[in-house]
């Protein structure tokens, strides 16, 4: 093995060290719980040398950003791909977007961030097309999914509305548990809201 090859070779390990102790963060603490210090004390290095491989924090959560909109990908190929009613498509991305959140809630963390004023301030221009242009994708295969449901011009709007109401229903989860407020058990309120979901947007459909 030559110099260079040991030294990529070296420098992935270092990245992919740090993007493991950030996901372990992430869930432990939030993404803004999450300091470079504390990814830098988890993976065992140096705040400088975290800084030599990823920019800033910002910086890492593009990373994270980026694995987050590929995985949510494979599912809806899944789905895209199986031979389910429109209907019972709904409704097993409904459950997949629940496994994202049981398996790969730093994702959801991600994607939540994005809201926060000044969140991408620090990344470039380029990066940020990219990640519109592939998270355009991911909506552009839901609403494939949705448009034998909904119809073409009305499968943009049910997309989003499917997401955030799933979104929506995580935070508001998550919220009432932090408060030590009684809430229904997240499987109940699940299977309710996609039940509600269908019937509001496509009760025509079969299942």
């Amino acid at each position: 093995m030559g110099i260079q090859e040991r030294r990529e070779r070296e420098r992935a390990a270092r990245r992919k060290s740090v993007l493991d102790a950030t996901r372990e963060l992430v869930r432990e603490h939030g993404f803004v719980g999450t300091t470079t210090r504390a990814i830098a004390k988890r993976c065992e290095l140096s705040e400088a040398t975290v800084f030599f491989y990823f920019g800033s924090k910002d910086e890492v959560l593009t990373s994270l950003l980026f694995e987050g909109i590929e995985f949510m990908r494979r599912g809806l190929r899944e789905a895209l791909g199986d031979d389910r009613s429109p209907a019972e498509r709904v409704a097993w991305i409904w459950t997949f977007f629940e496994e994202v959140r049981l398996e790969h809630p730093e994702y959801l963390q991600v994607f939540a961030h994005l809201a926060h004023p000044k969140s991408t301030a620090s990344v470039s221009d380029e990066v940020k097309h990219e990640i519109g242009k592939e998270s355009g994708e991911n909506l552009r295969m839901f609403r494939q999914i949705l448009d034998d449901v909904v119809g073409p011009e009305r499968s943009r709007v049910a997309a989003d509305l499917v997401w955030a109401s799933f979104f929506g229903l995580g935070l508001l989860h998550d919220s009432r548990t932090n408060l030590g407020a009684p809430s229904q058990t997240r499987a109940d309120d699940l299977k309710v809201a996609v039940d509600l979901l269908l019937s509001g947007i496509a009760p025509e459909a079969g299942r």
